[in-house]
């Protein structure tokens, strides 16, 4: 069991709190251990007293039914692994948040404003998938039984939607995850590459506060919590106002 805690322990931390989130919520709703009323977001809601903001959330927990809690709970935990672990557009975590959050209202805002729908795990997924895949040109990946270029994953997923039951309303939302990935990655990768411009979408500073973890120190007493160390770019044995006066030139 201890083993098992390690392993689970040792996952990226945010795709592990997301997929952990996802799969309870869902095994709880379809069993009727608690209600999926809490999991529909409507604008409307926003106006009454108390806001449900917790519902901007919550709209992006619930799975597809059966099989689908297992399958949606795996593909979120893979692709968010692999934004977390290797993706170069998130180098610290509070990149990836601070994705999250800009793709999920995308999403939010488009279905309320075209397709009316409440629960968008879905198009989070094809968002996921698709920022996922733009790094892995000459990949191939497997969908299902058939091999594909990794690019063509998110396209996929979108067009397997109509296989099943209301597939033309769940292909809209997927569209809405594809369009708010797609303009996540024009905002801080196509623009300032092709465009010669700075990123229009730049990680905010506060949230960088916010994500900041303190220094944890182990005492004979237990645990203390410390500031996080000073980053300088220098370090060595010399005075620091010698490594200020800027790089030497070699004599002779």
């Amino acid at each position: 069991m201890a083993d098992i805690a390690s392993v689970y322990m040792n996952t990226p931390p945010i795709a592990r709190t997301v997929a952990t989130a996802v799969f309870a919520c869902s095994v709880g709703v379809y069993t009727g251990m608690i209600s999926g009323f809490p999991f529909f977001f409507h604008h409307s809601l926003l106006f009454k007293f108390p806001p449900a903001l917790y519902r901007l959330v919550t709209s992006f927990l619930i799975t597809g039914p059966d099989f689908n809690v297992l399958l949606d709970t795996y593909f979120v935990f893979t692709y968010l692994s692999q934004l977390e672990l290797s993706n170069s557009k998130f180098p610290r975590k509070e990149d990836l948040i601070w994705y999250l959050m800009f793709v999920s209202s995308v999403i939010v805002l488009l279905n309320q404003i075209f397709t009316g729908a409440g629960s968008y795990l879905q198009a989070l997924l094809i968002a996921l998938c698709y920022t996922a895949t733009q790094d892995q040109r000459g990949v191939n990946a497997h969908f299902y039984v058939i091999t594909i270029p990794a690019q063509l994953m998110p396209h996929c997923l979108l067009l397997v939607q109509l296989l099943f039951p209301g597939g033309w309303a769940r292909f809209q939302i997927g569209l809405t995850g594809l369009f708010a990935a797609h303009l996540h990655d024009f905002l801080t990768r196509i623009y300032p590459e092709f465009g010669n411009g700075p990123s229009l979408l730049p990680t905010p500073g506060w949230l960088s506060w916010i994500t900041s973890t303190p220094r944890v120190r182990n005492t004979v007493y237990g645990q203390s919590m410390g500031p996080q160390p000073e980053r300088s770019g220098r370090s060595g044995p010399l005075p620091d106002s010698w490594r200020s006066a800027g790089p030497g030139r070699r004599l002779g």
